[in-house]
């Protein structure tokens, strides 16, 4: 097996964080990307790690670019596997954050930031394992692994700690 074959097994990293501040979260729409994955969905802020980059390294410098802030104070809630048919598997690491230093920059080059109230989430156009995520950070889970396959947009299997999850429970 040569390099990239075994780097294509292996997957890649990314972050997301979720700025929390008032009962609300700092939510990105990803409308300015072309050929962007995420198009038209509201995620939190984070992306791809570069090389020799740990995940925190990924986070602090994705959460600088997308925001302008500099994180003084944020929890690694969990890591989320995404199995998508025929995509690179993307191990995810899940953080939330309630302090940061800096003014806001709200001229995100990935799409519109807002402040959005936690119980109008389920209002927005996301994923649908974004919502069992959301559901685990509201009941202040400890440290958990999920794993959520898609066949394109579609949800079909839900995998917590290793025990499979009743879709229709979300």
């Amino acid at each position: 097996m040569n390099r990239e074959e075994r780097n294509s097994l292996i997957g890649t990293m990314t972050t997301l964080c979720y700025l929390e501040k008032d009962d609300s979260y700092l939510m990105l729409h990803r409308v300015k990307k072309k050929n962007d994955v995420n198009q038209d969905k509201w995620i939190g802020v984070g992306g791809h790690a570069l090389a020799y980059e740990s995940p925190e390294d990924c986070l602090l410098r994705e959460v600088k670019e997308e925001t302008g802030l500099t994180l003084t104070s944020y929890r690694f809630r969990g890591i989320v596997t995404f199995a998508l048919k025929d995509v690179e598997t993307q191990y995810m690491c899940l953080y939330t954050a309630d302090g940061w230093e800096g003014t806001l920059d709200y001229n995100c080059p990935e799409g519109d930031l807002e402040w959005v109230l936690i119980k109008e989430l389920e209002s927005l156009n996301l994923w649908e394992g974004d919502r069992v995520f959301f559901q685990l950070l509201q009941e202040n889970r400890p440290f958990f692994s999920l794993k959520l396959e898609y066949d394109s947009d579609e949800l079909i299997k839900c995998v917590l700690d290793g025990k499979e999850l009743e879709l229709t429970a979300f």
